[in-house]
């Protein structure tokens, strides 16, 4: 075992034995007289409210016997003040000569306040749930109980004063005056300045990056305009007065404390921004022509045929079934044998002095087929229309020894290979097609890639490395990147995204809902804010006015990146001079959605992502249609998702909403 480094993922030293601590809120051990008292006094207690609250006592009853046995039951907060009684709190484990400094009181005493209401409101549904004793209820100190407790203590506020609800007496106040620091818009010269400025005036400057190579990068920068500078690659120095210091550290923004004479700058001030400078005369120097106009007016004939045989197709959509409860009377169901008809109801029958069961189906006419209980795997649930391809037509069931079913099945199966040798001459002719060679990394492009705020594991580093690859070859790419959620697909294709719009190309970005559609518009609008890049979204949120001025700079050139769900697919959409287009979640499209763009642009980049490929697409990856990018490894500090199948109860539902926003996540 060792200790290492989380900045260099590289061990420091090397130990021989290690405290783990346990992962708990409450230690039922810590009460009087261990579990067994702990058990004694939940089997008191579950004797006296068992009459009137059941629920309740079978509860502490069933616990009790649990720590009888050394078993801890799950859920032992609601134990808290049985196991440490009285007013102690955590900060019964400071040192008594322990000074503690509050900054803004103000604040403190609202959120005092709020995390009690809240614990009552969560306290009431839990006994009316019968999960928690009343005897039990107080999880928390009172805002008076807390207040004396710390009064106890050396106490220093900073930037507060006394209030009438706040009856501390600090031992000192300390009013602490900083100011947040502006970005330099990328302008190391107008940096420079000021560095050297807060060095004549005696301050200690610290300059925070996020890895190694990136203070190295920051060092030889400032060293290049004449500005000593020191390194701290553990982060665990301070500078000295007069002293530039760059070292291993995260802040969102500069601050500056005169008291201190200390200026602290990040990285994203000193180094991120010069695209606004660069606006003007930009364009990338990138021609006119090449706007792939004739390839869309080539394939618009093969995206009609291909879109006559998804209608075909739909003729045998279906769903396997897998019990009699998938299904309810007056479904369209599919026999293997027989065709598409309408279930009836399900009923026992004697055959041959034997009873069976027997689902009941009606065909055309009138008539009746009763399909045994054992033949279940021969009768699919029926998805779709049935009106020859349009949704709103009736269902058209089949007839009972009829041969429109024979000829359905071979139209489907004819549609069938149409699509498959359509997409097979699809493919062979991006292979054969000239593409578009992106030129090689620019200043820009590794700007833009420093300016990423966390650690890029292998995978990503790898995944970009292929694609990038991929797209400075003259052919065309169609590459599959295969991740878990939250391990950085987004940000590879977003690196894709700026190597395509440097060159003068636009990028579409597919999703499949406008939810992810706007996720996905937030993220890239933050990591292009220093960047002169354009960027739209189109979605059914989106006005018709919106979406005729978007849909026009598309088609003129006015944006370089587009996000959007199915609306890209709409027949009015032209792209000037599409490059790259990614599709992200391809699993929720149909095949002729994800071809019919490619279809139209035959010579674009294609970069499809995906936690959960679908079959075909997994196929053709491995069996080398498709090249494939894997990104298996997590990023730092990622959370391992965790699944609880419950009951129903809005009290547990309300409590992990509040758990997660509490902790500045997200719920859906």
């Amino acid at each position: 075992m060792g200790l290492f480094d989380p900045s260099t993922q590289r061990r420091t030293e090397n130990v021989s034995s290690v405290l783990l601590l346990p992962a708990a809120e409450v230690l039922p051990a810590c009460a009087e007289g261990g579990l067994d008292g702990l058990a004694d006094t939940l089997e008191q207690l579950s004797r006296r409210c068992g009459k009137k609250r059941p629920t309740l006592g079978e509860m502490l009853l069933r616990d009790a016997e649990q720590l009888k046995t050394g078993v801890i039951p799950d859920g032992m907060d609601r134990y808290l003040s049985a196991v440490y009684p009285g007013t102690s709190s955590g900060l019964d484990y400071l040192p008594p000569d322990a000074a503690i400094f509050l900054c803004e009181t103000r604040r403190i005493d609202e959120r005092i306040h709020g995390m009690l209401t809240q614990s009552k409101q969560d306290a009431e549904v839990l006994m009316e749930a019968g999960y928690l004793a009343g005897e039990y209820a107080k999880l928390y100190l009172t805002a008076e109980e807390f207040y004396a407790a710390l009064a106890e203590f050396p106490v220093v506020m900073a930037n507060s004063l006394p209030t009438s609800r706040y009856p501390l007496r600090p031992r000192g106040i300390l009013n602490m005056n900083v100011r947040q620091l502006s970005s330099y818009g990328g302008s190391l010269e107008t940096a420079a300045q000021d560095l050297e400025q807060y060095r004549k005036g005696g301050y200690g400057v610290l300059a925070l990056c996020g890895t190694d190579s990136r203070v190295r990068n920051l060092h030889t920068l400032l060293e290049d305009r004449g500005i000593p500078a020191a390194l701290s690659l553990r982060g665990d120095s301070v500078p000295a007065a007069g002293q530039v210091l760059i070292a291993l550290g995260t802040l969102s923004a500069g601050c500056e404390w005169p008291y201190l004479k200390l200026a602290v700058l990040t990285e994203g001030q000193l180094t991120v921004g010069t695209g606004r400078a660069l606006r003007q005369g930009r364009r990338y120097g990138a021609s006119d022509s090449g706007d792939g106009s004739g390839a869309a007016d080539s394939a618009a004939g093969g995206d009609r045929a291909a879109g006559r045989s998804g209608k075909r197709q739909k003729a045998t959509n279906r769903q396997k079934l897998k019990s009699y409860a998938d299904l309810s009377p007056g479904d369209l169901v599919v026999h293997e044998h027989h065709g598409i008809g309408r279930f009836v109801k399900m009923l026992r029958m004697p055959v041959d002095g034997v009873v069976k069961d027997y689902i009941q189906i009606s065909y055309a006419g009138g008539d009746l087929l009763y399909v045994p209980a054992t033949q279940l795997d021969q009768v699919s649930k029926y998805i779709g229309s049935a009106g020859g391809g349009d949704e709103s037509a009736p269902a058209r069931l089949n007839k009972l020894g009829g041969t429109d079913w024979t000829k359905q099945k071979s139209r489907a199966r004819k549609a069938v290979q149409d699509l498959a040798k359509g997409l097979t001459k699809l493919y062979a002719e991006r292979l054969r097609l000239p593409g578009f060679a992106f030129s090689p990394d620019s200043p820009w492009q590794r700007e833009f890639e420093d300016a990423f705020p966390y650690e890029e594991t292998e995978d990503q580093l790898k995944a970009v490395a292929e694609i990038k690859e991929d797209m400075e070859r003259p052919r065309p790419m169609d590459r599959l990147l295969c991740g878990d959620v939250g391990y950085g697909k987004t940000e590879v294709a977003l690196r894709a995204v700026m190597k395509c719009v440097l060159d003068g190309k636009q990028a579409a970005i597919l999703v499949p809902t406008t939810v992810l559609a706007q996720q996905h518009y937030a993220t890239a609008v933050a990591r292009f804010q220093n960047f002169p890049v354009k960027i739209e979204t189109l979605s059914r949120f989106t006005s018709p006015k919106e979406s005729a001025r978007i849909l026009n700079a598309a088609r003129l050139g006015g944006l370089d990146v587009l996000i959007g769900t199915h609306r890209l697919l709409s027949k009015n959409m032209e792209f000037r001079n599409l490059g790259l287009l990614i599709i992200d979640e391809e699993q929720r499209f149909g095949v002729t959605h994800k071809e019919r763009l490619k279809q139209m642009s035959r010579q674009v980049d294609v970069l499809t992502l995906s936690a959960t490929p679908i079959p075909r697409t997994l196929n053709m990856a491995l069996s080398g249609l498709r090249d494939m990018s894997t990104i298996e490894e997590p990023p730092q500090g990622r959370q391992p998702v965790q699944t609880y199948v419950v009951e129903h109860d809005w009290g547990l539902i309300a409590d992990a909403l509040r758990r997660e926003l509490d902790r500045g996540g997200q719920v859906y």
